[in-house]
């Protein structure tokens, strides 16, 4: 296969593009990669080649930018556009909810079940609550994070924080779906929300 990156010699931007989006991820994670769950294929491919330069020593002249950004951040709706995902475990909660996939959707009236798997909306809603992403402490599995929450400023000690890339990352591995209100029935803003498996009966 011939390499189309001069630079890197060793490692083949053809080969990459050819790979499928979940494998490039993987292999993005395996080189050290973080915000992976974000990018789309050509970001993966440029954030691979920038990883595999600044192994060999030589990749300080293109600066420190993966192409994707913080996870969450405004135009980032997931490896899944923002659509829910289903399975055999899919909730009657699920079903009944309206689907929202980017900033730009409202829900139809106060008090509605929404429900997405974008990340700019899921982010969206904890900031503008104070939310800030969390994991419960003593429920990881090895390296990988546990329940995940948000913390709202109350007094809960077991609450560790982490950063937006890792919660997202945790929360798209897991196929997880993000139920929640915007206001309650009465106007009042709402901090509601879920996380559902459509794969399993607890998230």
């Amino acid at each position: 296969m011939t390499n189309e990156t001069p630079n890197t010699p060793g490692l083949s931007e053809t080969e990459l593009r050819e790979m499928t989006v979940d494998d490039l991820r993987r292999r993005a994670k395996d080189d050290g990669v973080e915000g992976t769950s974000s990018m789309k294929k050509e970001e993966l491919v440029d954030a691979i080649s920038q990883a595999y330069e600044e192994d060999r020593g030589d990749g300080g002249d293109k600066g420190g930018d993966k192409g994707g950004g913080e996870a969450g951040e405004p135009g980032d709706r997931g490896p899944d556009d923002g659509h829910l995902r289903t399975g055999d475990q899919t909730s009657k909660s699920l079903k009944y909810s309206q689907e929202i996939t980017s900033l730009d959707e409202d829900p139809e009236r106060a008090g509605r079940s929404l429900a997405t798997t974008s990340h700019e909306v899921v982010r969206r809603w904890a900031e503008d609550r104070g939310g800030v992403p969390a994991t419960v402490e003593g429920t990881e599995h090895g390296d990988h994070l546990g329940v995940l929450r948000f913390d709202f400023g109350g007094d809960s000690e077991n609450l560790r924080h982490v950063s937006w890339d890792e919660w997202f990352d945790t929360f798209d591995a897991r196929k997880l779906n993000f139920l929640y209100q915007e206001e309650r029935k009465d106007g009042n803003q709402s901090t509601f929300f879920r996380l559902e498996s459509p794969d399993r009966e607890d998230a």
